[in-house]
């Protein structure tokens, strides 16, 4: 299958994640190429009548006011590409490779960006041929682009630095060899167009956001079944009364739990309750068997999860937004027939977007942590055994030990909740005075995420267990039965003390879709 990038085309977040798995070879359609022309035909006619425009007779930075002729346009924009390539740490992995460059790809196909075709369609064939630069993740101010993290995939482009091919980590001249690719020679203003936009924190970012909703979708059963395992009370979720709280993403929440648990023999009916606390009632206050309403981990999932779904909506089209953006400066835009300098680079949306992403996921995993006690807490989970430990507790610990791990995990996702994108630090001789650390913000959501999936994981190990020693799955709604299931597929009941970190990693790997962890070929 090829992917066709037409002309005014909306791309998706989801072609953009289902293209970065493949990978799939990209192409573009005649009327694209035909505007990518006339943008550069556009610059072209500007540099023959003498316009003065950053990045072409101009250089760039902090020496911005330093004027260059378009006869070292070449040497200008190699040395730009090789000046900002300073990124250090482990090289991004593959398919995060693959989702920047095509993010880009996308980008300079709106056609405003004066790009040669000549150049895009050697980053395309860069993109296609499996060749992926060696991306190091740290260092990107996010502000005037991600500079840094495309450098290095324009240094590839040019026959520079290195890149992994086929498993081989090569020096990109080889790599482009190996491939049957001639490199490309820049001239004006195309350095600036390869690096100078906000495809890094969007192709990491969107691949990450993709794996956040996954995951949310797959909490609302997880939930759904600790709502078993714990015996809670399903009539809060019923649709009819948050019809009175018109948010629409407590409504959907909602909703989702009542028509999976419509079915439950496990979970408990209210009216049940009402009937047995009615039959205790005395002339005398006395303690009753059991509460009328469930703690708030349980009876407040709309409420807590729902603002969750609403922020990633949320956060999901600003990711798209930007996707679709002409995102790099200057800009000439064929049909005003002008340069327009701007600063369509700012990274401050996808940033925001990245740390109101971490919120939510903080969100989720203080829920989730709070299920994990109450199922492990005997004071607290409606008669199930300590430490979900029935057999032989005391000479066994059952599952403590997981509560270190998710404590932990907790902890520490909640420390990441603070936003990288007031952490402005000015750079540049004071000409990036304001920056928004949007891919740092991005990276924050990705390891967010992979905690958020282990402490899921853990409570769904914890529901299974739950479920198990109340009797079995028979009693277990249609809705969740599948999940359980699956779950025991990967993870026996534990009626004996073993180390269970290969059960949460398949758990989170084959259930929850956490990626494998980074190759050796990813790392310095």
């Amino acid at each position: 299958m090829t992917l066709i990038i037409k002309a005014n085309q909306w791309f998706t977040l989801e072609e953009l994640d289902a293209a970065a798995a493949g990978p799939v070879p990209v192409e573009l359609d005649e009327e694209v190429w035909q505007r990518v022309r006339t943008s550069r035909e556009t610059l072209e006619k500007f540099v023959e009548n003498d316009r003065v425009i950053y990045g072409v007779n101009t250089s760039m930075g902090g020496f911005v006011d330093w004027l260059v002729p378009v006869s070292k346009a070449r040497e200008l924009q190699e040395n730009l590409i090789n000046a900002v390539a300073t990124n250090v740490g482990q090289y991004l992995d593959d398919r995060t490779v693959r989702s920047i460059m095509l993010s880009r790809i996308v980008s300079l196909a709106r056609g405003n960006s004066a790009i040669s075709p000549e150049n895009l369609e050697k980053l395309i064939q860069l993109y296609n041929s499996g060749i992926a630069p060696c991306v190091p993740e740290k260092g990107s101010l996010g502000t005037s682009g991600d500079l840094g993290p495309l450098a290095a995939i324009a240094l590839v482009g040019v026959g520079q630095w290195k890149a992994r091919l086929e498993g081989e980590t090569l020096p990109g001249a080889d790599a482009l060899a190996k491939a049957g690719l001639e490199p490309m020679t820049l001239s004006f203003k195309e350095g600036l167009a390869l690096i100078n936009g906000t495809s890094g924190m969007v192709g990491l970012g969107s691949l990450v956001f993709a794996r956040a909703r996954r995951l949310l979708d797959t909490y609302l059963t997880v939930s759904a079944l600790s709502v078993e395992g714990l015996r809670g009370m399903t009539k809060p979720f019923d649709p009819r009364v948050h019809e009175l709280k018109p948010h629409p993403g407590q409504r959907e929440v909602a909703k989702r739990l009542w028509d999976v648990l419509r079915d439950s023999a496990m979970a408990v009916n209210e009216l049940d309750t009402e009937t047995t606390l009615a039959g205790e009632m005395e002339d005398e206050t006395k303690h009753a068997s059991q509460p009328i309403e469930d703690a708030y981990s349980i009876r407040c999932t709309p409420q807590i999860l729902g603002p969750v779904l609403d922020n990633m909506t949320q956060v999901g089209a600003t990711l798209e937004s930007e996707l679709n953006s002409s995102n790099d400066n200057p800009l000439v835009v064929p049909e005003e027939n002008d340069v327009f300098h701007n600063g369509h680079f700012h990274g401050q949306y996808v940033s925001m977007a990245m740390d109101h992403l971490v919120i939510s996921l903080a969100t989720l995993t203080n829920l989730a942590n709070r299920r994990i006690d109450r199922f492990l807490d005997k004071s607290n989970s409606n008669g199930l055994p300590a430490f979900l430990c029935r057999e032989n507790p005391g000479l066994r610990l059952g599952l403590m030990g997981g509560q270190f791990m998710t404590a932990s995990l907790t902890a520490e996702t909640r420390a990441m909740a603070m936003p990288m994108s007031i952490q402005s630090l000015t750079s540049t001789g004071d000409f990036q005075d304001i920056v928004s650390f949007g891919f740092v913000a991005a990276r924050k959501a990705r390891e967010a995420l992979d905690n958020a999936t282990y402490v899921v994981a853990f409570e769904l190990l914890c529901a299974c267990q739950a479920v198990d020693i109340r009797g079995g799955a028979d009693e277990l709604s249609s809705g969740t039965r599948e999940l359980y299931e699956r779950t025991r597929k990967l993870v026996p009941y534990l009626d004996r003390d073993v180390t269970i970190t290969d059960y949460v990693e398949s758990i989170a790997r084959d259930i929850l879709g956490k990626g494998p962890a980074l190759d050796a070929t990813a790392l310095r």
